[in-house]
This record gives C-alpha cells, structure tokens and sequence, in this order.
C-alpha cells in the first residue's frame, strides 16, 4: 500500500499557491536493489502511458530559487539522493543563503524530506524550492535538450543512458507548459488550470488526484 500525504497551501501575498492540495507519494517508484537509483526509462513511460508529458531530468545543485508554474501541474519523481523541497512560500532576499538557511522566506509553507522513488503532484501555483541535497554535486540538466522535452530521436535509449549521480529529479507536465514564476502573477488564472485526466502513476484509479482535486478550475476557486 503507498503513502499518499496531502498538504493543503493557502496563498501568500506572494504566492498563489492552490485550493487543490499539494501530494506526496512516498517510495511508489521502484529501485533498482544494487544502487538504489530508479529506472528513467521505467518512469518515463509510466508518466508518457498516463499523459503526462516529461521534460526533463536536472541534476539538482546545493539550492535554488524558490518559484511555481502558472501554466500547469507538475510532477516531480525523484530518481537518486536525498534532498529537502520547501513548498508553498516565497524567498525574500536574492541571497541564497538566507532565503535557504536563514530566515528570508514568508511564513508558513512546509518543508518535506524526498528521497529516491517519491513522487511530488504539485498543483500549479504551489511554490517549491529543492535545497540540501545529498550526495554534493553541481547543478545540470541531464536530459537532452533545454528542458522542455527529452529531444531524442529514440527517447527511451536516451534516458538509458544518463548517469544518475547527486539529487537528480524528473519533471513532467500537465496541462499547458512549464514557466518560472518567484513572486506574483494573476493568481486566479492559475487557479484555473484543468485538472489532468489521469494521475501521473495511478492512471485513471482514484487513490491519487483524481479522488483528491476538485474537477474543475472554477470548482476549485470556489473553495479558497
């Protein structure tokens, strides 16, 4: 039986965040015994099977700026390491080390512990930001292309291929493309993004978002 924990966001004066509620699949993906790393190409294909289209797989440096998409929900799988992610808040100084590890960041939020074979549904409008990542390693997008799409003409050789070392996460989308956002925006257009058809691991069972979103953008305002 997989942990499913749901945490639900307010908005900040920065940060729309969502009424739909942020999940966290805790070990659903499988790893391989030897390394304890999972599959790319496993998890490419589950997420491509349910519609959910992947874009990359980045490498994760010691910390980053805080940010939502305000476009689309994302899915974040993580393939190797140990690292926090603080959602639901924005950073308050441009210098790394306070809005990481000192107190420039809002209030509130929560800060939860990912490691190899979690999955994050993160609904559009929810701040994230990965810092303290286990093993060290430097920030890279490892996947080809620039992060908007494995471009490869045979995708699943692709993935078979790149070294997983560090935090290494990858990303899929669902419902329009990925932006950058840190602080601000029009809060009620990203409250509008439509719920996926299909969870991004369960399909269409209703264990994961399908029985935990509201169906619809305007639903879903309705209930901030």
């Amino acid at each position: 039986m997989v942990e499913i924990k749901q945490y639900h966001l307010v908005p900040t004066r920065l940060i729309p965040n969502s009424p739909r509620p942020l999940l966290h699949y805790k070990g659903v993906l499988t790893k391989r015994p030897d390394i304890s790393h999972c599959d790319p190409v496993e998890v490419w294909d589950m997420f491509t099977k349910n519609e959910w289209d992947v874009q990359w797989i980045f490498r994760y440096g010691p910390t980053q700026i805080s940010h939502y998409h305000s476009q689309a929900h994302e899915c974040m799988a993580v393939l190797s390491g140990t690292a926090k992610i603080r959602f639901g808040v924005a950073d308050t100084s441009p210098d790394m080390h306070e809005n990481t590890h000192g107190s420039a960041w809002e209030d509130g939020g929560v800060v939860l512990q990912a490691e190899a074979g979690d999955v994050f549904i993160i609904p559009a409008g929810v701040a994230h930001k990965t810092h303290d990542t286990k093993p060290d390693a430097e920030f890279a997008l490892l996947s080809p292309g620039t992060g908007h799409g494995i471009e490869a003409e045979n995708p699943v050789e692709a993935l078979s291929k790149i070294p997983l070392e560090g935090f290494t996460m990858m990303g899929a989308y669902s419902g329009g493309d990925w932006d950058f956002v840190a602080t601000g925006g029009d809060f009620e257009k990203v409250w509008s993004v439509p719920k996926p058809k299909l969870d991004p691991v369960f399909g269409a069972l209703e264990n994961g978002l399908r029985g935990r979103w509201l169906g619809s953008g305007v639903a879903a305002k309705a209930q901030l």
